[in-house]
């Protein structure tokens, strides 16, 4: 299948982590802290490693999982180690009472990421609706978007891998709105559902 480097070590790096080396990818896992990327790439086991934090991922697909005010950070630390990289950003950038975004204009952490990652490095954003128990058990619809095309077709491969039906929503403008429906999800956890065994995703109805 694909290769698979997770910059972080915490729920969701663990997850993905997880049904990334059950539907045969090679992953490789990279944190602050190489004693718990190691620890983490030994749970995972099927081969994962673990990577020097910084250093030039050994994935072709970069998957970010870190809180979201630590997404560009990252990025701009790894550099041109990211150059020719698929980054995919998985962050919610929440404001403090989780019913808005923390940022106050029409962007994303994806479109911030961007502007600073290398030239050659394509970004999509992805996962960021599903709860992580639901991506753990269960098959929910993965919303990506971004600007170049290769890039979102191996993300979508990458999906399909999982087990997971991928559903492209357009450029890379579009990730300020799914962000937006990242806070839509939580508001359903707290009202309309009242809990957080559910993911969004698309009914199609009979030709």
């Amino acid at each position: 299948m694909g290769s698979i480097s997770i910059i972080g070590t915490g729920n969701m790096a663990r997850t993905i982590g997880a049904r990334a080396i059950a539907g045969g990818n090679t992953v490789e896992v990279m944190g602050r802290d190489q004693s718990k990327a190691a620890d983490l790439a030994a749970v995972l086991g099927g081969g994962t490693t673990a990577g020097e934090w910084g250093t030039a991922p050994a994935g072709d697909i970069v998957i970010v999982a870190l809180l979201y005010d630590g997404v560009v950070p990252a990025v701009l630390q790894y550099g041109d180690a990211l150059a020719g990289k698929v980054i995919v950003d998985i962050s919610n950038p929440f404001n403090s009472m989780f019913d808005g975004l923390a940022h106050h204009e029409e962007t994303s952490i994806a479109q911030q990421v961007a502007k600073a990652a290398p030239v050659s490095a394509s970004v999509v954003k992805a996962f960021n609706t599903i709860f992580r128990h639901v991506l753990e058990k269960g098959r929910p619809d993965v919303f990506i978007a971004g600007d170049n095309v290769r890039a979102k077709a191996s993300v979508e491969a990458f999906i399909d891998s999982l087990g997971l039906r991928p559903l492209d929503v357009g450029g890379l403008t579009m990730a300020h709105w799914l962000e937006g429906a990242g806070v839509v999800t939580v508001g359903l956890a707290n009202h309309g559902v009242g809990n957080l065994d559910f993911a969004l995703s698309i009914t199609e109805l009979p030709g």
